[in-house]
């Protein structure tokens, strides 16, 4: 199983890679590939690869700023929660995932 996300935070700076890394952490613990683009003052680090998003079975938006790109996710099941919400729940929305995929 296949999931994409994007992380971005007003800075772009700590919370933008601490939500990248929770995910990334959970989803090996959940047995689900991850790829995570980052968005904030750095620029877009670690863009998603048009094939990575066709292969996803859904999309992470963990956003507390506007995310550049969205269109590129027409079609997908896209789930959206703030940053924080992501470092603290990361477990819990990676087993939601893999339960409802």
């Amino acid at each position: 199983m296949k999931v994409v996300g994007i992380t971005a935070c007003p800075s772009g700076v700590a919370h933008t890679y601490m939500a990248a890394e929770a995910l990334k952490i959970s989803g090996k613990k959940f047995g689900i590939q991850i790829s995570v683009e980052t968005q904030g003052g750095s620029g877009i680090e670690d863009p998603l690869k048009d094939t990575d998003i066709a292969d996803a079975v859904c999309v992470i938006i963990a956003n507390d700023i506007a995310v550049q790109g969205m269109e590129r996710f027409k079609g997908k099941k896209v789930l959206k929660l703030g940053v924080s919400d992501i470092i603290a729940k990361s477990d819990a929305i990676m087993k939601k995932i893999k339960d409802t995929f």
